[in-house]
């Protein structure tokens, strides 16, 4: 049962990192673009780097919080292994987002603010 709850964390952890990062990636152009006040190939440069990184950062970290403490020897416990690993995936990917979100937007403030 280990094994398969282990499979199932890795399928659905990765497979909402990779959603979420080619959102970000695609609706995200437009902020960038914005914040470096028109310049396409520096946002789509710092686009793809962002992108880049949030990859590294989250399967590093899906992949160190594979280990469980507990046994895990039926249904009930699969569901509350998967539940509690997903939501720190699901935390980790939000908290990057507003990171990255904030750290541009101070960006673009002191760009606007030095013109």
């Amino acid at each position: 049962m280990i094994v398969s709850t282990y499979i199932a964390y890795l399928f659905i952890s990765i497979a909402m990192t990779i959603w979420v990062a080619r959102t970000l990636s695609k609706n995200g152009r437009v902020f960038l673009v914005d914040s470096f006040v028109g310049n396409e190939v520096l946002a789509d440069s710092v686009n793809h780097l962002l992108v880049v990184g949030f990859y590294l950062i989250n399967m590093g970290f899906i992949l160190l919080s594979l280990k469980s403490q507990n046994n895990i020897e039926d249904l009930r416990a699969c569901i509350e292994f998967l539940s509690v690993q997903v939501g720190f995936v699901l935390l980790v990917l939000g908290a990057l987002h507003f990171t990255n979100v904030m750290v541009i937007a101070k960006w673009r403030y002191s760009v606007i603010k030095n013109k």
